[in-house]
């Protein structure tokens, strides 16, 4: 199994350039396996409480049971990922069966800041884009997706989101093998690192 880690800024494009690293295989040849799944279940406060959380610092996520996770894929083992709400903030009953495949990828803002998850990997990326476009994007996300509007958004870009990547998610730039500019939108780039994966596999 090449397990590759894609990681970059929130709205950078991560999601984006997996869906076009995926197209380019046979379908079932690459499993995906997301640390937004790994919240921290926060039921046992309340909902106003859990909307104050930080989901930018690495401490919100449960990185001892995704590594014990990728290393349970690695051996051939399949998996019960998680499911995260994000409009409750809380981890549903219902998991997400993920299955041993030749690809491995682990997609998210933070998973380049965990060592053991980092040494897990085969292929380390890094997702650039300028931090307008970002905050363009999460706007239009978290008002979709999410259930916040312009102000909360805002006033969580300014008090989490933005210190944290600085602090958190821009340093881990310095672990990667290839840095993708523009997200999704570099199609040579991903183009290069899918001819990457699969001489890779060969």
């Amino acid at each position: 199994m090449l397990v590759i880690g894609i990681a970059g800024g929130s709205g950078s494009g991560k999601t984006t350039v997996v869906r076009k690293i995926q197209e380019q295989f046979p379908k079932g040849e690459v499993s995906i396996l997301s640390h937004d799944s790994y919240y921290f279940d926060n039921a046992h406060s309340s909902l106003a409480e859990r909307r104050k959380k930080n989901f930018d610092h690495p401490d919100s996520i449960e990185f001892e049971l995704m590594v014990e996770h990728v290393e349970k894929l690695k051996t051939g083992e399949s998996i019960e990922e998680p499911i995260y709400s994000f409009i409750t903030c809380t981890r549903g009953d219902e998991t997400n069966v993920v299955k041993p495949k030749g690809v491995l990828i682990i997609e998210g803002i933070l998973c380049l800041t965990n060592k053991a998850l980092r040494d897990l990997m085969d292929i380390k990326v890094f997702v650039d884009c300028d931090s307008d476009l970002r905050l363009s994007r999460v706007i239009q996300r978290d008002m979709k997706e999410r259930g916040r509007n312009v102000e909360q958004v805002l006033k969580r870009y300014e008090k989490t989101v933005r210190p944290s990547h600085l602090q958190f998610i821009e340093p881990t730039k310095r672990f990667a093998d290839i840095i993708i500019p523009q997200g999704g939108m570099n199609l040579v780039a991903i183009q290069i690192l899918t001819n990457h994966i699969n001489q890779t596999l060969k």
